[in-house]
């Protein structure tokens, strides 16, 4: 699947909203994003897919199941926010996700684990025996599909690039995506939580000192290219992002 792709180019980045998050002890409300990538060939690619699908139908059921409201609480959180629907708002369904691409195992991005056909994430993230999930919580199992492992910088198409960028989980990945109207984007997810990160130490990354490289690392690129960073849930920006079913192009 992977070799099939690199004659395609990127076309189209859709911001997915999958509810927002109030974070205890705190002022912080957070977006919960997902991306989805098409090709000028068909390929319809999902970055992340928010909470898991027990939170489709009830989440407050789910989130007291996982012990979820020790962080904080759901806001926003509705039929409209579940993945289905937001892939509805794109114009593409689960069945016609190409593959996954999971920047990590962490609850807020397993969603889409059990209905794609292929994944594609770090070498390093696989190695889990189970996604991370939430806590010491770790009800998933990693699917028994085909999976596409990277240890590098990865091209996978024309306009698309895998960066992985540990410190927040050991194998947190990032993206780059080049497109023709709208330039570079960089899809940091929480590599580069919120704006104010950087400054706050990384306190809620595994391993700060290597996260703070990782950012270092995308900033720098960031200046290189001129491109759009978008945090992985940085409350002020994520209120100016444009949502499905509008997309940058």
């Amino acid at each position: 699947m992977i070799t099939s792709l690199q004659h395609h180019r990127v076309t189209r980045l859709t911001l997915l909203d999958c509810g927002s998050f109030h974070v205890q002890g705190g002022a912080r409300q957070i977006g919960i994003p997902a991306f989805l990538i098409d090709t000028d060939h068909g390929a319809r690619l999902l970055v992340d897919g928010g909470f898991p699908p027990a939170y489709w139908s009830d989440p407050k059921a789910a989130a007291e199941a996982d012990g979820l409201a020790t962080f904080g609480a759901l806001q926003g959180y509705g039929p409209r926010q579940t993945l289905p629907e937001q892939l509805d708002l794109a114009g593409c369904s689960l069945a016609e996700i190409t593959a996954l691409i999971l920047t990590h195992g962490h609850i807020d991005h397993v969603g889409a684990l059990p209905f794609c056909p292929h994944l594609i994430l770090t070498a390093t993230e696989r190695a889990d025996p189970r996604p991370r999930y939430f806590g010491s919580a770790r009800p998933l199992q990693w699917p028994k599909i085909a999976t596409h492992l990277i240890d590098g910088p990865t091209q996978l198409c024309h306009g698309l690039t895998l960066l992985p960028t540990p410190g927040h989980t050991p194998g947190h990945m990032s993206i780059r995506v080049d497109l023709p109207q709208s330039g570079t984007i960089l899809l940091a997810a929480d590599a580069i939580n919120r704006a104010s990160e950087p400054a706050e130490g990384f306190a809620d990354a595994e391993d700060p000192a290597t996260a703070s490289r990782s950012a270092e690392a995308l900033f720098a690129l960031q200046f290189e290219t001129g491109a759009l960073l978008i945090y992985g849930h940085d409350p002020a920006q994520w209120l100016t992002l444009p949502k499905a079913p509008q997309f940058w192009a």
